[in-house]
């Protein structure tokens, strides 16, 4: 057993088709995958039969609110068709769009229809600020992504708006009445102390949440070490996965983040909902 369960396709902000995904799986000797786009389910019928002999997890990456942080929480093993999860999905892929429209009107001018018409022609479901991102630096008026995020879309950026996400503990009861898994996805990203990482791990434990990322692309791993005891003593169960957005960023290549040991007690893939609504 060899899984990647966190990845991303261009129904959200990835750069690659599934079918990308999948043969970069297979190239890689990987025989379990999620695709985890950001706040919308992207595996049918169709891709199920195309990712063959993968065996496919049903994913999602759905952004939450917790305190006045933004959080990542990545569902598995979930019933795709479930109406409470698609239809709180759908409203978060509602707000992303406003939110972008909003953002070009921001910028005003030419700029806001020309963005408008960009994220029109995108195959993508779930619109992010990588998206805006990108239009800023292909039409020269950011030298690149760090820049566009600093100044334009950060909190201080010149055309950032707020945007408020589902609770955590909503997310977290969504994928469970689904009949998945939820995971705290890269926990190290938030720049947390010590202390209020392990408040937050604390809150998601009692909030009957599953398991943790401790395996991931950037993380180190004395941090990896860290996260695996705090797992261990929140007794919450680990994950990996390796955050694949693009080929161009070979650092974080499907496959490459699968250091967890398949025999792993309180690996996520040996929680008893783990099975219920795996693809074939």
């Amino acid at each position: 057993m060899k899984a990647d369960l966190h990845c991303h396709s261009h129904f959200s902000d990835g750069k690659h088709a599934p079918e990308f995904l999948f043969s970069r799986a297979l190239e890689n000797q990987v025989t379990h995958l999620a695709i985890t786009d950001h706040d919308c389910i992207t595996v049918d019928q169709q891709l199920t039969e195309a990712a063959l002999p993968l065996q496919l997890i049903t994913g999602v990456e759905i952004s939450c609110q917790w305190l006045d942080h933004e959080i990542h929480l990545v569902g598995l093993a979930f019933d795709p068709a479930d109406k409470l999860l698609r239809d709180a999905l759908e409203q978060q892929r509602q707000q992303r769009l406003k939110r972008a429209h909003r953002m070009a009107e921001r910028l005003g001018g030419p700029h806001e229809a020309a963005l408008k018409n960009y994220l029109g022609q995108l195959p993508c479901l779930a619109y992010t600020r990588t998206h805006i991102a990108d239009f800023l630096v292909e039409e020269g008026l950011c030298k690149n992504h760090e820049q566009a995020f600093k100044k334009f879309l950060s909190r201080r950026g010149k055309i950032f708006e707020p945007i408020q996400w589902m609770s955590l503990e909503t997310a977290i009861k969504l994928i469970h009445d689904a009949g998945g898994v939820s995971v705290i996805a890269h926990p190290s990203r938030y720049r947390f102390t010590r202390t209020k990482l392990k408040k937050l791990l604390n809150d998601f434990a009692q909030q009957h949440g599953t398991g943790i990322e401790t395996s991931y692309s950037n993380v180190d791993p004395a941090t990896r070490n860290q996260l695996t005891e705090l797992a261990q003593e929140m007794r919450l169960m680990v994950s990996s996965g390796s955050d694949f957005h693009s080929d161009a960023n070979h650092w974080t290549n499907i496959g490459k983040f699968t250091v967890i040991p398949p025999e792993t007690k309180n690996a996520i893939w040996n929680h008893p909902r783990w099975h219920s609504f795996k693809l074939a």
